[in-house]
């Protein structure tokens, strides 16, 4: 997944585990890091990570052809020779902006 507009629907219609966990991801662009790593940043539980993705399967199936706002090196790919999980700069980007908050509305008093 690569357009910014799609991630923000994504990141809008998932759980608030996943949005922390994305929110995570956006933190460090471009840097994969292991399954446990990203736990510990988030303070939770060995094998946390794994549920969330499961529990969003469907949500990306559905609605986003299986695609995926992150990356994945599995364990044959990866330095650490575990699974790890990271965004490109771009995706990180579109994730930071779904945390800005929208500019007040202008006011445009009428002229008598």
């Amino acid at each position: 997944m690569t357009e910014a507009g799609e991630i923000a629907r994504f990141h809008d219609s998932c759980s608030d585990l996943m949005r922390a966990l994305l929110d995570e991801l956006a933190k460090a662009p471009d840097r994969p890091r292991t399954f446990p790593q990203i736990e510990d940043a988030l303070g939770w539980p060995r094998r946390r990570i794994a549920s969330v993705l499961g529990g969003v399967s469907h949500l990306r199936h559905t609605e986003f052809g299986g695609r995926r706002p992150y990356r994945f090196h599995d364990e044959r790919q990866a330095a650490a020779g575990r699974w790890e999980m990271w965004m490109d700069a771009a995706q990180a980007r579109a994730v930071r902006l779904t945390r800005t908050p929208a500019p007040p509305p202008r006011s445009n008093p009428r002229r008598s």
